[in-house]
């Protein structure tokens, strides 16, 4: 009996350490999220107040943001647990590569995504028809999806890869258009009194 007290005497100081490590973890964790999501509306907040950036970028910058601190804070962690952080990154990278090969598709979309942020042929706010048949106004061009409402309200949600490629008319680009309208006028009327009437 007393060589099991001793033990367990002798473990106390690992323990009450391991316990002090955990609890430091899990408190890092929550703040590093919770720090997170303040960061992510915080940006939200102050890009939408200036007018120097698109609105479009908007969700993507907070995105961005939101997961970096994240993965920061997981990093953090895990180092507090003794785990080298080295180690880490390389399997992270690993696992990387073998993602990627595995979600071309997704990281197309992700490319195509940079690339419409990054030139703009779409922004939100703008009436865009693309060759593929679709049309609507630009919502949110996202990381992966670009969201149109269509002019009957339905939302419609596209692969940013199918934007991307497709050829884009872009209605609210320029302030001023010209439409044309067809008249049909018979052999015998007048043109100069057809012309009166428009």
């Amino acid at each position: 009996m007393d060589r099991i007290v001793i033990g367990i005497e002798a473990l106390m100081p690992s323990l009450m350490a391991m316990g002090l490590n955990l609890m430091i973890a899990v408190a890092t964790l929550i703040i590093g999220w919770w720090v997170s999501a303040i960061f992510g509306r915080w940006v939200q907040r102050a890009a939408q107040r200036t007018s120097r950036i698109d609105i479009t970028v908007i969700p993507m910058f907070q995105s961005v943001v939101v997961w970096s601190i994240r993965v920061f804070t997981v990093v953090a962690v895990l180092a507090r647990f003794g785990v080298q952080t080295a180690s880490i990154i390389a399997v992270l990278g690993a696992a990387g590569l073998a993602i990627g090969l595995a979600l071309q598709g997704t990281l197309q979309n992700i490319a195509a995504g940079i690339m419409l942020l990054m030139l703009r042929p779409v922004r939100a706010g703008e009436y865009v028809a693309l060759s593929s048949g679709s049309e609507g106004t630009v919502q949110e061009v996202g990381l992966f999806l670009t969201k149109l409402v269509q002019g009957d309200g339905i939302h419609l949600t596209l692969p940013n890869s199918t934007v991307w490629s497709a050829t884009i008319t872009n209605f609210s680009r320029n302030p001023t258009r010209r439409v044309d309208i067809p008249v049909s006028i018979r052999y015998g009327d007048d043109l100069d009194a057809a012309l009166t009437k428009l």
